[in-house]
């Protein structure tokens, strides 16, 4: 299984202003501008960084989802969340001739934590044996920053702001995140059961 971000998030797209303010960077004079490229870095941290504690995607954007074999053929859990339309699904075989699915055999089960693919007859597409399957969706909140719940965009926030006043800081722990942003996404963190539960 391999996830693929067709299309990054553009430095415009990033709140830097938001974030000087934040930060209480002075603003009016002729380099305040000079910094810009150092924040944009420390947000697109931020981002990355609750999106792979999170598994959301937070500002929307295409992936392609790669995989060999459906775990179970009435439905596949998307890896990722939230997962706002399925582009297109292929079958792929062992050669690389390459064929569209139907988009009516298919259908998106929208859930903020656990969105599925499921069939809209007997079961998934058959994967040939030595072939893959790609599914290409659009997941994220919305389009702009704006649009993310309050909480994820306070946790952007102070997390990129923890970057820029630790920025020549080695010696923290891997995996450091502060207590703010980790109780600003813990609703949002996938809830793991095992043994059974």
């Amino acid at each position: 299984m391999m996830l693929i971000e067709e299309n990054q998030l553009s430095d415009a797209d990033l709140p830097v202003d938001e974030l000087k303010t934040h930060l209480r960077l002075g603003t009016g004079f002729s380099q305040s501008e000079v910094q810009d490229p150092v924040l944009v870095s420390f947000i697109a941290a931020a981002i990355a960084a609750i999106e792979a504690r999170t598994g959301k995607i937070l500002m929307e954007r295409g992936f392609v989802w790669a995989l060999h074999d459906w775990r179970d053929p009435a439905r596949a859990v998307l890896p990722v969340a939230p997962v706002t339309s399925i582009v297109q699904v292929t079958i792929i075989d062992r050669f690389g001739a390459a064929e569209t699915v139907d988009d009516g055999r298919y259908r998106l089960e929208r859930d903020l934590q656990v969105p599925t693919l499921r069939p809209t007859g007997g079961g998934l597409p058959r994967i040939p044996d030595g072939g893959s399957a790609e599914v290409r969706l659009i997941a994220g909140y919305g389009l702009s920053f704006s649009d993310l719940p309050g909480d994820l965009r306070q946790a952007v926030l102070l997390l990129a702001a923890h970057y820029y006043e630790y920025r020549n800081e080695t010696a923290l722990g891997q995996g450091c995140m502060p207590f703010g942003v980790t109780s600003l996404i813990a609703r949002y963190r996938a809830v793991r059961l095992g043994f059974g539960a």
